[in-house]
């Protein structure tokens, strides 16, 4: 009689400042679900094979990762957090797990992601924030760069914004909302799409940051975005300032929603 099979998501959260991203690489073992992987086949007792909700690059951080995975090995759902987090560094936490549907995927079923940009606008450096957000001593007028991300939102060919690593056979996607706030001397800029491109949120941001500084009206921006020619936008702005916020999925998953702070 086969064993039973498990479908098993869990959330992670992680600091990415000391690993070379998400995904599993050969030349390293300071990756995220390299680390992930060997937790997991301690406590399965086998080795397990994860699929993630979006591959984040080197240094980026995530408020609610969602992977899954498939194991013979039965285990509460408690049993899997402490488990798995006894086995990892401090700065990367497993903080949920439960069951799922044959039918869940943690990339396929996502209905949209969502990241955060945080840019410490201030005349002094913080030691505190120094791996945590981007500095930018000059003053930005934040209203401005909320008017120019008015023209990224939609459907668009965002071929201006892609990295040239970038491997999806489409650069085609939906920008549901990017909305731009000041907290004293924080800008935090929240994008939410069906999916982005290869360092498509750090491309943006340094293109807005062009407007923020007036080196380019809001307008401009559109243009950009028209061009379709990654030359014409800002520079690819540093990993330490961006967060996952996390995936969305229909409700039929049950999957815990990310406890985003309120900075």
């Amino acid at each position: 009689m086969p064993n039973h099979k498990y479908l098993v998501a869990l959330g992670l959260e992680y600091e990415g400042t000391n690993y070379f991203g998400f995904q599993k690489q050969k030349s390293t073992k300071q990756t995220i679900q390299g680390l992930l992987e060997a937790g997991l086949k301690k406590v399965a007792d086998q080795q397990i094979k994860s699929f993630c909700s979006g591959r984040t690059d080197s240094g980026v951080h995530a408020l609610m990762q969602v992977i899954h995975f498939e194991t013979n090995s039965s285990r509460r759902a408690d049993e899997w957090v402490r488990g798995v987090n006894s086995y990892l560094p401090h700065d990367i936490r497993v903080i949920w797990s439960r069951e799922v549907e044959d039918n869940f995927h943690a990339r396929f079923s996502a209905i949209d992601r969502s990241y955060r940009y945080i840019i410490r606008n201030n005349d002094m450096p913080s030691a505190l924030w120094s791996k945590r957000s981007l500095y930018i001593p000059q003053e930005l007028d934040h209203q401005a760069m909320k008017r120019a991300s008015k023209h990224l939102v939609g459907e668009h060919d965002f071929s201006s914004f892609r990295g040239s690593g970038c491997q999806s056979k489409t650069p085609v996607r939906n920008m549901k909302s990017i909305e731009i706030k000041k907290k004293k001397d924080l800008i935090l800029i929240d994008l939410k799409a069906n999916a982005f491109l290869l360092h498509m949120v750090r491309v943006i941001v340094g293109t807005l940051i062009m407007v923020g500084k007036k080196e380019i009206s809001p307008l401009e921006v559109k243009k950009i975005l028209n061009l379709r020619d990654r030359k014409v936008a800002g520079k690819t702005e540093d990993s330490a300032g961006l967060y996952f916020l996390g995936p969305s999925y229909p409700k039929i998953f049950h999957i815990p929603k990310p406890n985003i702070p309120q900075l």
